[in-house]
């Protein structure tokens, strides 16, 4: 097999730029039990390549925002606010109320699936559903965040962010070929083994010269 240079190592530079679309998404501790998912989808033009070439500016064709307000634990969205800054016709807003439909839904499993059935093709915006389908995997990223440290700086209830890591632990069961079943991290939680720590983790610790058992003192 021939090697392949890793993508970090190809530079694109010379080759015509046709379309940036970037997607953004924020998570804000809202209250003690509310979290607030932003996301921001941007679809970009480079400088002389729409239709007036003589155009020296990138152009912005699509800019999406969603706020989403979410409960935890249960990851219900009690809020739903999603906002067109950029559009291609006067009519595309005239969806956004249909996406009050959010509320209610867990933003955990099945999120995805319930969110093309709902808004898929005809029945809302192409750029706000993708957003909203990058929005999900974020809220579960931001759990640990969330849970610690208590936002008025109290001590830790050790009880409450146990019961909080088994649900957040059960929500990864069959999301990856790693927290499968039978896979490498459930085997260990079911031996009562702690958990390794994240690659990132180590490697941040031996940088900054902190004992590794630290995040095990912590309860990480």
């Amino acid at each position: 097999m021939s090697h392949v240079p890793p993508l970090s190592a190809i530079d694109p530079e010379g080759e015509p730029l046709l379309h940036t679309r970037d997607y953004r998404v924020d998570a804000y501790r809202a209250g003690p039990t509310t979290l607030r998912l932003r996301g921001q989808l941007r679809d970009t033009k480079p400088d002389g390549l729409w239709v007036l070439v003589e155009d020296d500016k990138p152009m912005t064709i699509h800019h999406m925002i969603v706020d989403l307000i979410i409960e935890v634990p249960s990851l219900e969205i009690t809020a739903a606010i999603p906002v067109m800054e950029t559009r291609p016709h006067h009519e595309c807003r005239e969806i956004l109320g249909r996406y009050e439909g959010l509320v209610g839904l867990s933003i955990a499993r099945g999120f995805t699936h319930k969110v093309r059935e709902l808004f898929g093709g005809p029945r809302g915006c192409t750029h706000v559903t993708m957003l909203l389908q990058a929005m999900a995997p974020v809220a579960l990223q931001s759990i640990f965040s969330f849970m610690e440290p208590e936002p008025d700086g109290a001590p830790v209830d050790v009880r409450r962010r146990d019961e909080q890591r088994r649900v957040h632990f059960e929500r990864n069961r069959g999301s990856c070929h790693v927290w499968a079943d039978d896979g490498p991290m459930f085997n260990r939680l079911e031996a009562g083994e702690e958990l390794p720590m994240p690659i990132w983790a180590e490697e941040r610790f031996v940088e900054l010269g902190i004992d590794t058992q630290v995040w095990i003192d912590r309860g990480a």
